[in-house]
C-alpha cells in the first residue's frame, strides 16, 4: 500500500479543518493512516493518495461522507469521569427541574452514545429516588457522524464497549442480553434520547434552547476561533441560568466572557451568566 504525500496530508488537514473544524496539526500522518486504511478496501482504492484526492473530490460524496466517519469518530466512556452525573443528581436536575417544565439536556458530539445513555440513566436513577423530581426531560444528542447516530440509535454494544466505565450493577439494570454476546439498553433508556446529525460549525438556530449543554473532549480538536466562535453559539442556545459542561482539561480562559466558572467537589461547571 502506497503511503500519502505531505503535501497531500497539508491539503488534507484544510480540507478536514474547513469540514469539520478539527485542526490535526502537524506529524499526525499515522492518525490518518491508521483511520482510513480500512477503507482502500471497502472502495477498492489503491492508495491514501488516491483515497484522500476522491474524497476531496464534488463528485464523491458517499467516499467523502465515509472519510469524515473515520476521521470524527471517537471512542467514549459510560459515565466518564463521573463527577458530570453526581452534579446532575446533587445540583443540576434538583436546581432546573421546575414543575410543569420540561427541562432539556444536549449531548453535542455525541460519538458512540455513552455520554447521552448516560445521562439518561442518572435521570432515571434520580426519578426513582425523587419521584416526580424530574417532571419532562428531553435529551438530544448529536454527531457529526450519521452511521455513528444509526449505530447509536439501536442501543446495541459489545463487551469491550460495556466494560468501559458501566458498573455491573447498571448493565444488569438497564440493558437486556442478545444472543450475540452483546447487550443492548432498554427501551425505556433508549425512548428519553433524540440522536440528530449536525457539525458544530453550523447555524445553532433550529436546535432550540437548552438548561445544561455536555460537550466534554471536543474543543480540543478545534482551533481557538472555532472553538470560540462555538461556546458562543453555546452561550445562545442555553436558557438563562443554564449550565455548560465541558472536558476535564478544557477551559473558557481568553474564548468566551459569556459564562461565569462554578468550582464544584469534584469538578468545574460554567453558568449562562
Amino acid at each position: 500500500m502506497k503511503n500519502f504525500t505531505d503535501e497531500q496530508y497539508r491539503v488534507f488537514c484544510q480540507f478536514l479543518e474547513a469540514g469539520t473544524g478539527i485542526v490535526l496539526g502537524d506529524n499526525k500522518q499515522y492518525l490518518v493512516k491508521s483511520r482510513l486504511s480500512p477503507l482502500l478496501t471497502r472502495f477498492q482504492i489503491d492508495s491514501l493518495d488516491e483515497l484522500i484526492s476522491k474524497a476531496m473530490s464534488v463528485r464523491e460524496r458517499e467516499l467523502e461522507t465515509a472519510v469524515i466517519d473515520a476521521m470524527t469518530t471517537n471512542e467514549t466512556l459510560w459515565f466518564r469521569d463521573g463527577y458530570p452525573f453526581t452534579l446532575l443528581t446533587d445540583k443540576l436536575f434538583p436546581e432546573l427541574a421546575k414543575p410543569g417544565k420540561s427541562l432539556k439536556v444536549w449531548s453535542a458530539a455525541s460519538s458512540s452514545g455513552q455520554e447521552p445513555y448516560s445521562i439518561a440513566m442518572t435521570a432515571l436513577e434520580y426519578q426513582a429516588r425523587r419521584p416526580g423530581g424530574l417532571p419532562g426531560l428531553q435529551i438530544v444528542a448529536t454527531d457529526i457522524s450519521t452511521s455513528m447516530l444509526e449505530q447509536c440509535k439501536s442501543g446495541i454494544y459489545d463487551s469491550l464497549s460495556l466494560a468501559r466505565g458501566l458498573s455491573p450493577e447498571r448493565r444488569k439494570q438497564f440493558f437486556t442480553p442478545l444472543t450475540d454476546g452483546k447487550m443492548q439498553l432498554q427501551a425505556k433508556v433508549r425512548n428519553m434520547v433524540s440522536f440528530r446529525p449536525f457539525n458544530l460549525l453550523d447555524s445553532y438556530s433550529l436546535l432550540g434552547k437548552f438548561d445544561i449543554i455536555f460537550c466534554r473532549n471536543v474543543l480540543i480538536y478545534f482551533s481557538p476561533e472555532n472553538k470560540s466562535r462555538i461556546l458562543n453559539q453555546f452561550a445562545s442556545s442555553l436558557n438563562p441560568g443554564g449550565y455548560l459542561l465541558l472536558g476535564a482539561s478544557e477551559s473558557l480562559t481568553g474564548l468566551s466572557d459569556k459564562f461565569e466558572m462554578i468550582r464544584c467537589s469534584p469538578g468545574i461547571i460554567y453558568r449562562l451568566k
